[in-house]
């Protein structure tokens, strides 16, 4: 089984063939760990897991690094305005500290309930700074490093590749440059590797180093960690396109500088989730975390669903209406399953005849072909429907196509689930119910949507509900 991903540094498909036999070494960008991870961040990570899902369901082994930034990235990926963590810290009154030690945990929280894999290795930014001096430290004695006002920057000047990624050229850079902000830069584009107090003089995380007491820029961070869980050389690097022109490009730039090779075979990014015609972003303020989702009756699952419907190389546009089709899709896709499952007393064989051969080639197949899953979700629904295919073997082809989609099909099961329609239906039936003094029906029926977690509400518009 080959898998093809679109490669942004080459602009083409490529086959994922490992440096190292048969495992994939894949380093995904984590979360700043200063506010909870909304939506459009958590799309990123279902992109990332069906990568890592999918490389596994073509035989590979994979080995998952993501990093935690918990210091080092400013409000502007250009090395301006303030640390992230350290901000929020000033605006709740707890420390640094206690602000990344909870958001991590929340984070961690969100894409368990996604069904996303937990990454091989997690690594914290202040957990490896020996790592990122000793880098820096070689890119320094190479020669792509100078110091100004305390602070010590890469040299893009001396680097003639910087900006292949993102389809930058250094002269297009030099001559649409506008003055830099910070003034110590010979170059804009020019990043800090590493901070001193003479431009931060409050930041709370500080350490000792060859340049003064001071942090890391953000952006060594990813590659001080990549190197030392992967090496010099690896498979994969994924992230959001946000990090193309900026981020990814300067670890490729410091990487490079570093050992003098290419560090990444094959960088995999996946597109915006769009609120409102625009990028859902934290500083904008125009963002939704999993817990407003459910505040308003969508299970994760549901939001997982929703972002299967789309290319992950293509934008994806939110409203609750499209969240509400996934999630009236998703609960008939379970209550499919769940006949399936009685039907052949929930025992699968992989026997398979020659209709259930075809659908399983044709999903190996979009699989393969840059993880296509929209088209996977099609194959799945075509085959449940299908009349000529025997219910154990719809159940093997559901649990092998589950491998990759992540939606816990296999766990569904009738009796837990009540369609929209339904809900509104018993509302209704409630409601006549108490108005025909018959009680005992009304309170039956309440007590079913306990039963489900489904919470009623009293309101001047009449009665709503809501999921818990």
């Amino acid at each position: 089984m080959t898998i093809s991903l679109f490669n942004t540094y080459t602009r083409s498909l490529q086959e994922v063939t490992p440096l190292l036999d048969n495992q994939v070494k894949l380093y995904a960008c984590g979360p700043t760990v200063y506010n909870y991870a909304h939506i459009g961040n958590l799309r990123t990570y279902i992109f990332v897991d069906i990568l890592r899902r999918s490389l596994e369901f073509a035989g590979f082994t994979v080995n998952h690094v993501m990093n935690i930034t918990d210091v080092g990235h400013l409000s502007d990926d250009a090395d301006e305005g303030e640390d992230k963590v350290v901000r929020e810290s000033r605006r709740s009154g707890k420390t640094v500290w206690e602000i990344a030690e909870y958001y991590t945990n929340a984070f961690f929280s969100d894409i368990a309930r996604l069904n996303i894999k937990t990454p091989t290795t997690s690594c914290k930014a202040t957990d490896h700074i020996d790592d990122m001096i000793r880098l820096i430290m070689k890119i320094e004695e190479n020669g792509f490093t100078y110091s100004a006002g305390g602070n010590l920057y890469f040299d893009i000047s001396k680097f003639p590749e910087y900006g292949k990624l993102a389809l930058l050229s250094l002269d297009d850079l030099k001559t649409g440059a506008r003055i830099a902000v910070d003034e110590q830069k010979k170059n804009p584009q020019d990043f800090v590797l590493w901070f001193t107090n003479s431009k931060f003089d409050r930041q709370a995380m500080i350490w000792e180093s060859p340049w003064g007491r001071g942090y890391p820029g953000w952006h060594i961070e990813c590659s001080a960690m990549a190197m030392r869980f992967l090496g010099d050389e690896f498979d994969i690097h994924c992230g959001g396109i946000d990090h193309i022109p900026v981020h990814h490009t300067n670890e490729i730039a410091q990487s490079q500088a570093a050992t003098g090779k290419q560090p990444v075979k094959c960088w995999v990014h996946g597109e915006f989730l769009l609120f409102d015609k625009e990028k859902m972003s934290k500083s904008a303020g125009n963002f939704l975390t999993l817990s407003l989702l459910a505040d308003q009756g969508y299970e994760p699952l549901d939001f997982r669903y929703f972002c299967l419907n789309a290319h992950y190389r293509t934008q994806l546009k939110f409203t609750f209406e499209a969240l509400h089709a996934a999630k009236t899709g998703r609960n008939n896709l379970v209550l499919r399953i769940a006949d399936i499952k009685e039907e052949c007393d929930n025992t699968p064989t992989r026997v398979f005849g020659k209709k259930s051969e075809n659908y399983w080639k044709e999903f190996v197949a979009h699989v393969c072909d840059d993880l296509n899953m929209p088209r996977c979700l099609s194959d799945l629904w075509q085959m449940i429907k299908e009349t000529d295919i025997p219910a154990n073997e719809k159940l093997a082809l559901i649990e092998d196509m589950d491998n990759v989609l992540g939606l816990s099909l296999m766990d569904s099961v009738r009796k837990d689930v009540l369609l929209d329609e339904e809900i509104t239906a018993l509302v209704e039936e409630r409601e006549k119910a108490r108005k025909e003094k018959n009680y005992q029906r009304a309170d039956e029926i309440r007590g079913l949507f306990v039963q489900k977690g489904i919470v009623l509400e009293d309101t001047a518009a009449g009665v709503r509900w809501r999921k818990k």
